[in-house]
């Protein structure tokens, strides 16, 4: 199966030309599919809350930062196509993460070279020197990806250049005179470095992937760049391309103990078929990525640990530069599967990114545990709160149709005294199309069916098989929260410590949700609320 990097030959001299501006018919009629704004997909399918560009494609998110007020958010774009093409970095900006304002695009292709994914920097010390004095610059480090090395079979096709910035991201120069500031050493997938300030040691780390494992380097300048380990050789998931790392020290909750986590996604082989997000916990001297015994022993048992089980989040990453009086590790994912991202019935653009979330590292006795939770900024555009009171019945009601807009909301749910039953979330509307989820509380896995959501002909692998994260034992007591926009469902189980995250594409909204079981279901806390994103902050 192709990496999502590598454009099918027969598009190779389409997008060639595209890049020079001319466009072959088949461009110029997918050009003009993109541009024209039909209407009944923006309503239907245009999120509310989960940002997409305007028009064209879009896959993996990079180059996070913070500064000056505004959330930075760059991501993998082709602006003149909805499905993959020559690769720019589109741009969009945000004071709270939930309101983005898309921004001209950052960086270009050149003729025969895309601008795979990355990550930037602030350079607050300027050791790079590229700074003018006035603002720390912002250094960009990206992936250059060259078309005529590929198309000739040659596996040196992928080096690490840099860009920087002197107006806190807005415009960008390539650092042309000193690029690349990683070779290739002679491997063909050699993508994606995620760079960050290590504080404990001083220096600037990257981490890079390198086909099937990750690659640290370490650097003073940013530009001149020393190896200086791998991790990954049989461990974990290798059921295809690692690609998009991620690696931080992160604080354990409720201790002064910290680890450090390394976030590698994975194309295919995820949890349920296609694209995943996989990690590891460990210990980092400088040099090395040691992974915790307990955690190593975990990654056995299981094959490997995931930061999603659905479907729909993939190469997920986090901003550098939070403020240390904010203190977050903050991620985001791209909302799709490259089983079927490029068939999904939307014209205009293809793709968003899912809710930004906060993560936090849980140890439970030996174990440690990445747990996800919506941003806390989603609750300034509640408008309406519903509660329930308590319930019991082996099928409940929780929003009765056409109570409550489903197309942005945000439903949290606790179940008592479970039983070795199933207990079956449904969100209907009134043309009969549904979606389920919930808990198998015998066979123990939590569960999204969407075969009967809507349009699914698209892909032979979208509705199928049924997506499930396994848990141990069964379950007692259960908490779920569950984030709905118009086309996709974020459920954040027991405090984000399974998340499973998927899309749907609808011909009607969701209007109603129940839940039902064979088994008498306690319900306790019930809270519906239901968002404005228009709603002024």
């Amino acid at each position: 199966m192709k990496s999502k990097k590598h454009l099918p030959l027969a598009l190779y001299s389409a997008a060639l030309l595209s890049i020079i501006g001319l466009k072959p018919s088949f461009a110029i009629a997918q050009t003009v599919a993109t541009t024209v704004s039909n209407t009944a997909e923006e309503q239907m399918y245009r999120p509310h809350f989960h940002f997409t560009p305007k028009k064209g494609w879009m896959n993996d998110p990079n180059g996070m930062f913070f500064a000056n007020g505004y959330y930075h958010l760059f991501y993998q774009h082709y602006p003149d196509g909805n499905t993959w093409g020559p690769m720019h970095w589109g741009h969009a900006i945000s004071k709270d993460l939930i309101k983005w304002e898309e921004q001209p695009i950052a960086l270009y292709p050149d003729k025969d070279k895309y601008i795979f994914s990355g990550s930037a920097v602030v350079d607050t010390e300027n050791t790079s020197g590229l700074g003018t004095g006035k603002t720390a610059p912002i250094v960009a480090i990206y992936t250059l990806h060259d078309v005529t090395k590929e198309k000739a079979g040659k596996m040196d096709v992928e080096q690490q250049d840099i860009a920087f910035s002197n107006d806190n991201g807005f415009t960008w120069q390539k650092f042309e005179e000193g690029n690349p500031v990683v070779k290739n050493p002679g491997i063909r997938d050699f993508r994606d470095p995620k760079v960050s300030w290590d504080k404990t040691h001083k220096q600037w780390i990257m981490a890079l992937a390198a086909q099937d494992r990750i690659q640290f380097y370490k650097s003073s300048n940013l530009k001149n760049w020393e190896f200086a380990a791998e991790f990954g050789k049989n461990i974990g998931a290798h059921g295809g391309v690692w690609e998009c790392p991620d690696f931080f020290e992160i604080k354990v909750e409720g201790t002064k103990e910290t680890k450090w986590v390394l976030i590698v996604n994975l194309n295919p082989g995820g949890p349920n078929g296609g694209s995943g997000v996989q990690y590891f916990v460990g210990d980092f001297d400088g040099k090395t990525f040691t992974m915790d015994a307990g955690f190593a022993e975990r990654v056995q048992n299981e094959k490997a640990v995931w930061a999603d089980y659905g479907k729909d989040n993939y190469a997920g990453v986090t901003w550098n530069n939070i403020p240390s009086s904010d203190g977050r590790r903050l991620f985001i994912g791209w909302m799709s599967n490259w089983e079927y991202a490029q068939q999904v019935p939307t014209t205009t653009w293809r793709s968003s990114t899912t809710i930004p979330r906060e993560l936090q590292l849980v140890k439970k006795g030996t174990c440690y545990n990445l747990v996800s939770k919506p941003v806390k900024e989603i609750n300034n555009y509640v408008s309406k709160t519903i509660k329930t009171k308590s319930l019991n019945g082996k099928e409940i009601n929780l929003i009765e149709s056409g109570k409550a807009d489903l197309t942005q909301a945000v439903v949290s749910l606790d179940l008592k005294n479970l039983k070795q039953e199933d207990y079956t979330f449904t969100l209907s509307n009134a043309n009969g199309e549904s979606l389920s989820f919930g808990l198998n509380n015998k066979e123990n896995y939590l569960f999204i069916d969407r075969s009967k959501a809507g349009r699914i002909d698209f892909s032979d692998k979208f509705a199928t098989p049924v997506s499930k994260a396994f848990l141990k034992g069964s379950q007692k007591n259960v908490a779920f929260k569950i984030i709905l926009d118009k086309t996709s469902i974020e459920i954040f189980y027991n405090n984000g410590e399974k998340v499973m995250t998927e899309i749907f594409f609808l011909n009607k909204p969701f209007s109603a949700l129940t839940i039902s079981s064979k088994q008498k279901i306690e319900l306790k806390n019930g809270i519906i609320q239901v968002l404005d994103i228009n709603k002024k902050q």
